[in-house]
């Protein structure tokens, strides 16, 4: 079968591999029908993410058949359409009980295209398989919940559940790529009384508009965005969504006493906290690696037209083009791309 391979830093490869076999009772193998390129794939690609080793397929986000299983599945049959999770679940564990899939302790987390060969191929395995998808919705397309599998439930789970946006609040996200918008549209759901995007790049900027930003700004002209917006006290939530250090400080200064910062991007390099600054302000920093378990209310949400994640399609591929989706999606300031599709069938 055709799949993404990863051969060390800045390398990759679209090349044959073995197709996978079934491993263990619990696996399931999904003939991919839909993937997509995430931003982590980049970061895998620049290095930041060194526990990806050479040979490695890579990819964490697809919708797909399931072709067969293991004798310890239960709720899936060949033929079923599936969403696969970009985390995997053992479902026993002390984690697992407490919906804490990216910390499972039983041989799960984040595997897909991380610890294990991953879903930009013809085929995959999925580990866990009863717990680490979703049976897509009949009558719904692929391109519907493909953007479930990682991007919207990282938005709101670590973006805006875990910086508690209530209604009324200014809320500021700083990057405006496929993450950040997913945080503006998750935020949107509780009524936020402004929120503010922040990104270098003016088609990004426009983007975030489209997405629900009130306003969306160049990185210098945040603060006076902020200050404008609240009198000068600073944003409720305050959401990096990039990943570098200069995005992460920017978001520590934005805030107002006793707001929060929710850091949603990977990081490949220490960033600065300035504590001297901080202390005193009774700020709550939170960080994340997406749960996924809420994947069952997004899907309402999309049912009660409340979210539209097709709007995230910028560009479309066969799976034999995956290396120009690569570079379309990697060049996304002179792209335009938010999120390139790959289609096995194309």
């Amino acid at each position: 079968m055709r799949a993404v391979v990863y051969h060390g830093r800045g390398e990759k490869a679209l090349e044959e591999v073995p197709e996978p076999t079934i491993r263990d009772s619990t696996d399931a193998i999904v003939k991919v029908d839909t993937a997509t390129i995430c931003g982590t794939d980049l970061h895998i690609l620049r290095g930041d993410v060194p526990a990806v080793t050479r040979g490695r397929i890579l990819g964490h986000e697809a919708v797909g058949t399931v072709t067969e299983t293991g004798p310890g599945v239960r709720g899936l049959a060949p033929g079923d359409r599936v969403l696969i999770s970009c985390i995997s679940a053992c479902g026993r564990c002390s984690f697992c009980r407490t919906s804490e899939y990216s910390q499972c302790l039983g041989g799960g987390g984040w595997l897909l295209g991380h610890r294990i060969d991953g879903v930009q191929a013809e085929y995959v395995r999925v580990p866990f398989a009863d717990t680490s998808t979703h049976k897509v919705p009949e009558g719904w397309s692929d391109e519907q919940v493909v953007y479930l599998a990682d991007i919207l439930p990282t938005g709101y789970e670590v973006g805006v559940l875990k910086g508690q946006v209530r209604p009324g609040d200014v809320v500021v996200v700083i990057g405006a790529g496929p993450i950040g918008l997913s945080v503006i549209l998750g935020a949107r759901l509780y009524s936020p009384r402004t929120v503010i995007a922040v990104d270098p790049v003016p088609s990004r900027r426009e983007f975030a508009s489209r997405f629900g930003a009130d306003r969306a700004v160049a990185p210098e002209d945040a603060q006076a965005a902020v200050d404008e917006a609240t009198a000068g006290l600073g944003a409720d939530v305050c959401v990096e969504a990039v990943g570098i250090p200069a995005t992460f400080e920017q978001a520590t200064a934005l805030v107002r006493p006793g707001g929060h910062v929710a850091n949603v991007g990977v990081h490949g390099e220490p960033s600065t906290l300035h504590l001297e600054t901080l202390w005193s302000k009774n700020v709550t920093i939170t960080t994340g690696l997406v749960d996924t378990n809420t994947i069952p209310t997004l899907m309402k949400a999309i049912e009660g037209g409340q979210l539209d994640p097709t709007r995230f399609t910028t560009h479309r591929f066969g799976f034999d083009e995956a290396m120009q989706a690569y570079d379309t999606f990697a060049r996304a300031g002179e792209t335009n791309a938010l999120k390139v599709l790959l289609t096995t069938d194309a």
